[in-house]
């Protein structure tokens, strides 16, 4: 019965649109959007940050919905999506963060059981990929340290 008495998130945050089709007021074309997407990607931005700045900075609510292709499948085409997916890629970096700060905390039991939980998620995601074939076959996630 795990998180029966926890504390309630709040629901605030960004919506996507519920029209999947262009807002009639964007004038720019798909060819536009996917050379911005292009462009953000060889400056060094994840899909998830390209998604926001096209939102936030040049006002396309949704790139699925004008170019009928999402941001990943746009860099996918041109050849720049990353090796490993983004969510995987920050898994294993908070899972990284956390063992450094259990060399420095070793008595930290409940982090140490949170680290555990991360680790069997990134394993059940890395297995996930493998199977879909996002990640290659020989792609093997181990654990940095050892925290007994």
């Amino acid at each position: 019965m795990a998180r029966m008495h926890a504390r309630k998130r709040g629901k605030s945050g960004s919506k996507r649109p519920l029209a999947k089709t262009p807002p009639s007021w964007l004038t720019v074309t798909p060819q536009e959007v996917e050379e911005l997407v292009v462009s953000y990607a060889k400056a060094g931005m994840t899909p998830s940050m390209i998604g926001v700045v096209l939102r936030d900075q040049h006002g396309i609510p949704l790139v699925k919905a004008v170019t009928g292709k999402s941001i990943t499948q746009i860099l996918a085409e041109r050849g720049l999506l990353p090796e490993i997916p983004e969510d995987l890629m920050h898994l294993i970096e908070r899972a990284r963060r956390m063992h450094v700060h259990l060399q420095r905390h070793r008595s930290d039991r409940y982090n140490r059981h949170r680290l555990q939980l991360l680790e069997a998620k990134i394993h059940r995601l890395v297995k996930y990929y493998k199977r879909v074939g996002k990640v290659p076959k020989d792609f093997q996630f181990r654990t940095l340290y050892t925290y007994a």
